[in-house]
């Protein structure tokens, strides 16, 4: 493939998602331009920023001024801007590779020394009582960190303040495809505005979440190995965390017992607010197809403008920042196929 004789698709497909959006609108301009006097790069591409990306990346090089010619901003040929993009990913994996391997070196060491995740903690016992408010969260905050092969949560949303967007905590992203992470809600819930944000939030970053029409409790557990449950209503103000093996047990056969009953949150009708308009959802079903924006406003009858008008507001509905991220949440929350 030759510099030029790629389309504007051509290029989306082999960079989106493994490059911002703007990085790779501005490599298709200067593709196709086919570069540029340095002096005048940061004005065709957008910015300087812009500029460093493209170079640090591999996808445009700097040719030195000669004589006949001054300094020029040349795009690597889409082959050769993707080896480069690929490369840097590569890079990026090994370094990220040894800082793993010396953080698990470090756990270890931690391990033996603080003699387990939370016996720094709480008392040594099977079975202990919590009441300092500080320690309860971060304790349950901490607690997630345990986990291994499965995290399951009961959770009411009683709580002594009005809720906000921190109040849950959403699975780590380190637990996709290692950790199976799954919270009961009670249905009513879903009815305030606050407490179907946090759910919605934690379902679309991996949790599977379920709704029953009464949670009697409160309770976090952690594998077969530890398990937080409430002493009050709220369970700020006292705490019981449990490591006996028995009552793991009879505490995990009783979430299960749970899971079979409830509404799978897909199933739930949603609420008004997070439906999407039928032009909203005709510009979605077109940018799945990977469309571009005069593409997809030629197939729905209206303007680019609009379009992209309706683009912004999906974005802003599904709470992500690129069109690569609003596919994958629409797929999750079942909008397209």
């Amino acid at each position: 493939m030759v510099a030029g004789s790629a389309t504007g698709g051509d290029i989306r497909c082999l960079f989106d998602g493994l490059v911002p959006a703007e990085v790779i609108h501005a490599y298709e301009r200067l593709l196709a331009s086919n570069g540029c006097p340095k002096d005048k790069a940061e004005a065709l591409v957008g910015d300087a920023r812009l500029v460093r990306a493209l170079t640090e990346s591999g996808m445009a090089q700097v040719q030195p001024h000669s004589p006949a010619e001054v300094a020029w901003l040349r795009p690597a040929s889409p082959a050769l801007a993707l080896q480069g993009v690929l490369a840097g990913h590569q890079n990026r994996l090994a370094r990220d590779q040894e800082l793993l391997l010396d953080g698990h070196k470090r756990l270890a060491d931690a391990q033996a020394r603080f003699a387990g995740d939370l016996n720094g903690r709480c008392p040594a016992h099977l079975v202990a009582v919590v009441s300092d408010r500080a320690q309860i969260c971060e304790l349950s905050a901490a607690l997630m960190n345990t986990a291994r092969k499965d995290w399951m949560t009961l959770e009411n949303l009683h709580t002594e303040m009005p809720l906000t967007g921190d109040f849950a905590q959403p699975p780590l992203p380190a637990f996709a495809g290692r950790v199976r992470c799954r919270s009961i809600y009670e249905a009513a819930a879903m009815d305030d505005a606050a407490a179907r944000r946090i759910i919605q939030a934690c379902a679309e970053t991996g949790e599977q979440a379920r709704l029953l029409r009464q949670v009697p409790m409160k309770m976090k557990l952690a594998d077969h190995t530890t398990a937080m449950l409430p002493l009050t209503p709220t369970g700020t103000a006292g705490a019981l965390v449990i490591r006996a093996p028995v009552i793991i047990a009879a505490l995990r056969e009783y979430f299960e017992m749970l899971w079979d009953r409830p509404t799978p949150l897909a199933n739930r009708p949603a609420a008004p607010a997070s439906r999407l308009t039928p032009a909203q959802q005709t510009v979605l079903e077109l940018m799945a197809e990977g469309l571009h924006d005069d593409a997809i406003a030629r197939r729905a009858g209206t303007s680019t403008t609009t379009v992209r008008r309706h683009i912004t507001a999906i974005m802003n509905r599904l709470g992500v920042s690129s069109r690569f991220a609003a596919g994958a949440a629409a797929q999750r929350r079942g909008w397209i196929g």
